[in-house]
């Protein structure tokens, strides 16, 4: 997956953040990441009840600057930063009749850092934060998804994450999360259906960015995908899949403790986004077996 060449890719759209220091074992910091994890695998907010805080260390800022489109294609922060102005491009004219468009924050970090939903740190992996509507992005997630969960790698596989996470922000704007139930899990629930969505939306994002004109342009984003790309992107569905995962750390495949869906699920589902490219197609509330 490669950006098309001409011009370059504004600074700004996604900051880095470093010295938020180690993450405390017990105490505060303990404290701020279960409350982190409640809200993202549940969408309930706990962080008051637990006393849960911001954590701890001072944090440095800094905008990501201009990227080439040589950079966006071999350096993986030019790249995330490249992918959000593509999906900002995207999602401003394609979300539901009547829904305001309005783009999230993006961050990288390393170590760990605070957020509206509470501390992150590394084995978090990339999220979206709906309290701050901001996708975070850890720099070593994607080695460990080659490492320990054999997926492949690839521009495409990483773009997809991203894309996946954007996706939330949708659905925090179109009001999807306001109406699911995540405090559950199971192979129907919907906390499998909100994953399989943002899975379905970034198909949508990938099937479109191809031709999808970079602002003040006729240039678009994205040069065609390949096959192998975009089997790398396949790939990297089927290596966060609840199955996958439950079989990689050594347990039996229990569909009742889903949240995000198998493999198959989340490999079909943005199939289903990237060649329909509908929100119709996408509507995983709609149908009665996923």
């Amino acid at each position: 997956m490669t950006f098309s060449q001409g011009g370059n890719f504004e600074g700004g759209r996604v900051r880095r953040r470093a010295g938020g220091g180690t993450i405390a074992a017990g105490g505060g910091g303990l404290v701020a990441i279960i409350a982190l994890a409640i809200y993202l695998f549940t969408g309930q907010d706990v962080s008051g009840q637990l006393g849960a805080g911001p954590g701890g260390g001072s944090e440095q800022e800094t905008a990501v600057g201009e990227c080439t489109v040589e950079q966006a294609n071999t350096d993986p922060i030019c790249r995330f930063s490249a992918t959000m102005q593509s999906l900002d491009a995207f999602w401003q004219t394609s979300l539901p009749a009547g829904t305001a468009f309005a783009a999230p924050g993006g961050v990288e970090f390393s170590g760990g850092t605070s957020t509206g939903c509470g501390q992150a740190s590394a084995a978090t992996g990339p999220f979206y934060c709906p309290p701050d509507r901001t996708v975070y992005l850890d720099s070593t997630f994607f080695a460990t998804l080659q490492q320990q969960f054999g997926a492949q790698g690839g521009p495409l596989a990483e773009m997809y994450i991203y894309a996946h996470e954007y996706g939330h922000h949708v659905q925090n704007l179109t009001g999807v999360f306001d109406r699911a139930d995540r405090s559950g899990g199971g192979a129907e629930s919907d906390s499998v259906r909100v994953e399989l969505q943002a899975d379905c939306y970034a198909g949508m994002w990938a099937g479109a960015a191809t031709e999808t004109p970079r602002p003040g342009t006729d240039t678009p984003f994205l040069e065609p995908i390949t096959a192998e790309q975009l089997a790398q992107a396949l790939d990297a569905a089927a290596a966060v899949g609840d199955d996958h995962i439950q079989q990689q750390s050594g347990g039996g495949v229990n569909p009742d403790t889903w949240t995000h869906g198998s493999s198959e699920q989340r490999q079909r589902w943005f199939t289903t986004g990237y060649e329909q490219g509908s929100l119709a197609a996408c509507d995983t509330f709609a149908t009665d077996s996923l």
